[in-house]
């Protein structure tokens, strides 16, 4: 059948039946696509009839639908002419994993982190408003936000309500609700209420009735106000809306998310209204898919793997074949788990991230010691700022592009205030699939000036242990930045190796001095090895510490080799490489000539990280021709 939809607009004429033939259809499709090419299958399951009610009804692009981080909306892309490049997704030049405006008219806004479609949705309704007064007549569409529940714990997604309440005209927030224990108002109650409370007679019925009672002599208003109280502590005994009441939305729900019939005819009622709504549904996570029904978190963002058996741990490619299949992630929570049973002091905290950062061990090892604050990033950190002014050890453990959400908090109320909050960093540099949503290549670059703070990125699974437990030990703000995917072990290493500020030498040589940071060290030494093949003698850095900088050593090595390579998975501006070429203008140093290999000013694409490595010049080969072209014709360089 989904051969037959080039556009919403074929759904027009769809009978219920066979809409939901569709949406089976549509599930077998993602389910198949998501075990070939990996990806987002819980929440794409959990939205299916969802998706078909909303482009049944409204008229995309007329009509705007804003997918809240949008990694649900592969149904949604189905729908809109992209079957047949579906099997493109998240591959290196195909479709994205997540709204993208350039990829087709029907994505609205990109969208890939939280929390911010009822922000953005109010904003397109404003402009929407605004170019009709100023003479753009068919500016007249509803404006569609869909947020989960876990996205409405953002504080984002509340300053967006409390603003959309007062201003959102023709705008609708569907509150998709896969978690709240609410289950017993889904049923032949919550649906005649709703049928109440969204037809046309009781809208017009209660528009009417509070006419006539404001129109009683001196006594008016104040029955007006005790008849709302009244309809407010009825609906509020059968329904959970009255916080969105409060905020100025007209409440409608729960209603079940799978019923296609209900769903359209709620979304149908809507055309006669113009105040804000918002709609709550329920849906299953993973609906129609046995593994991920039984376990959606696992099943939340997958690699790919077989999909009559479940999943299996399926290699990523990016490591030789010899190393464990163990993540930095797990080994970070193994490793916190250890300091955490000598040290009572230690404090885990994440967003809603707790088996992606490697804390589920934690969290139930320690529980009166581990805090889930939601999808809440900001507060997240000042949490823990509150935490270590008290005297513990806080670890805040969030992905690199989420981080990035909290920027004010961790300069103004860590940072300033010199508090010991440790902050594991994890997917930092490449990540992959999922695209420029979600590398984490701008972390070195917004942490890097922030005074107090030291930042250190470890170049192997043993390093990462040993900068967790040295960082703990410092009563100063300490960043670690370890990436994504399987660890590998160079070489032994702990805390009491490592003193604050100092690098490590791991190959000698005096042509060239490759310095490398976390990640990169790995292919920096493969290539000083091919290298030293071909007779150039080259030397091989881990810097360990982005801050404070081993000035001395980096000093000394620049003298000898004249000629330096920087290798960061990181944005040049800003980055490691910027931070060694302000080192030798410090010390006063010339005659150097300084490479800098890492990410130039764009955003990176979705690939495999064994792809994006080799085109951005950041594996073994990349290194070896950057390395080449410094030795025989000093190109691309800062001289110094």
């Amino acid at each position: 059948m989904i051969e037959h939809i080039e556009s919403p607009k074929d759904l027009k004429s769809l009978s219920v039946t066979e809409m939901k033939e569709l949406a089976e259809e549509l599930r077998r499709i993602i389910i198949e696509r998501v075990s070939i090419n990996g990806g987002h299958l819980s929440s794409n399951l959990g939205v299916v009839e969802l998706t078909i009610a909303l482009h049944r009804v409204f008229n995309s692009p007329y009509d705007k639908i804003v997918w809240d981080v949008g990694h649900q909306s592969y149904s949604h892309k189905l729908l809109t002419g992209r079957y047949r490049a579906f099997e493109t997704l998240r591959k290196y030049g195909g479709l994205s994993g997540f709204p993208k405006i350039g990829e087709s008219p029907h994505d609205i806004f990109g969208t890939g982190h939280s929390s911010t479609s009822i922000s953005s949705a109010l904003g397109i309704a404003a402009a929407r408003d605004l170019k009709r007064g100023q003479g753009t007549p068919d500016e007249t569409g509803k404006v569609i936000a869909v947020i989960g529940d876990g996205a409405l714990t953002s504080g984002l997604a509340l300053e967006g309500l409390n603003h959309a309440g007062h201003i959102g005209k023709n705008l609708i927030v569907i509150l998709n609700d896969n978690e709240m224990s609410i289950s017993l108002n889904v049923g032949a109650m919550s649906n005649y209420l709703n049928k109440v409370l969204t037809g046309t007679f009781y809208k017009k019925f209660k528009k009417e009735t509070k006419a006539l009672l404001e129109g009683i002599p001196k006594i008016g208003g104040s029955v007006t106000r005790i008849a709302e109280k009244a309809e407010g502590s009825l609906k509020g005994f059968f329904l959970p809306g009255g916080l969105f009441e409060d905020l100025g939305f007209n409440y409608i729900g729960p209603i079940d998310g799978h019923d296609i019939e209900r769903l359209i005819e709620t979304l149908t009622s809507l055309n006669e209204t113009s105040e804000p709504t918002l709609i709550h549904i329920v849906t299953q996570k993973g609906r129609g898919y046995k593994f991920s029904e039984e376990d959606p978190c696992i099943y939340h963002g997958t690699g790919p793997f077989d999909s009559d058996l479940g999943l299996a741990p399926v290699n990523d490619g990016d490591a030789p074949e010899a190393v464990p299949t163990v993540s930095c992630s797990d080994i970070f929570g193994e490793t916190l788990v250890e300091l955490a049973a000598s040290d009572k002091r230690i404090v885990a905290i994440t967003a809603a991230m707790t088996e992606g950062t490697g804390l589920r061990t934690f969290a139930e090892r320690f529980p009166e010691r581990f805090f889930d604050v939601g999808i809440a990033e900001p507060h997240a950190v000042t949490f823990a700022a509150g935490i270590a002014s008290q005297g513990l050890r806080p670890v805040v453990a969030i992905y690199s592009t989420f981080l990035q959400r909290a920027y004010d908090e961790i300069l103004h109320d860590v940072c300033l205030q010199n508090l010991p909050v440790l902050f594991a960093i994890d997917r930092g540099g490449i990540v992959g699939e999922d695209g420029p949503t979600h590398q984490g290549l701008f972390d070195i670059s917004f942490l890097r000036n922030i005074p107090n703070l030291v930042f250190m990125a470890p170049k192997d699974g043993n390093e990462l242990k040993a900068m967790l437990a040295f960082g703990l030990g410092l009563n100063v703000p300490v960043a670690i930045r370890y990436p994504r995917g399987r660890a590998i072990y160079l070489s032994d290493c702990s805390a009491r190796g490592l003193s604050l500020g100092k690098a490590e030498v791991l190959v000698e040589g005096d042509d060239l001095t490759i310095i490398a940071v976390g990640h990169s060290v790995v292919p920096a030494l493969s290539a000083a090895g091919k290298l030293r093949e071909q007779g150039i003698s080259v030397a091989v850095v881990n810097a360990r510490f982005v801050r404070p900088l081993d000035d001395e050593l980096i000093m000394t090595l620049a003298r000898r080799s004249k000629k330096i390579l920087t290798v960061e998975e990181n944005v040049l501006a800003g980055g490691f490489g910027s931070v060694v070429l302000e080192c030798m203008s410090r010390g006063g140093l010339t005659g150097v000539s300084v490479k800098r290999l890492g990410i130039d000013d764009h955003f990176v694409e979705h690939g495999t990280q064994k792809l994006l490595r080799r085109k951005y010049g950041l594996d073994e080969e990349g290194i070896i021709q950057a390395a080449i072209g410094l030795l025989e014709t000093g190109s691309c360089i800062d001289r110094l």
